[in-house]
């Protein structure tokens, strides 16, 4: 049973930082392609960025390019997503999603999720 839990959500000022964590068990995020979607109120989950099981390919929304980085650390086996600069149009709840198959951005194709964090931008 995998099972992914993120943290580090909260409220922040438009230009401040966050890094959220996604924290997995059951099975190695080396094994697992990995993304982070956010899901505003009235609006569809959306791909933030996604890589690859070996990071060699890695997707960014244009949105985010720039001021987001995903990065793993294999030792603890987790996740993280830097947030830089943010802007209120980032305010979202924010999940972690892995499938050890499916590489894109289609909520769809991704197995495992977690159970979201909160991120709120303050203008």
């Amino acid at each position: 049973q995998v099972r992914l839990v993120e943290s580090g959500g909260g409220l922040v000022q438009a230009g401040g930082s966050l890094r959220l964590s996604c924290a997995a068990s059951g099975r190695t995020l080396s094994s697992l392609h990995m993304a982070w979607f956010r899901q505003a109120p009235g609006k569809e989950r959306e791909c933030v960025t996604a890589t690859t099981w070996t990071d060699s390919s890695t997707y960014y929304a244009n949105s985010v390019k720039g001021r987001f980085t995903i990065s793993r650390d294999n030792a603890k086996n987790t996740m993280y997503l830097q947030m830089n600069s943010l802007k209120p149009e980032d305010t979202a709840v924010y999940y972690c999603a892995g499938s050890g198959i499916y590489y894109g951005t289609n909520p769809a194709g991704y197995d495992y999720w977690g159970q979201g964090t909160q991120v709120t931008v303050s203008s």
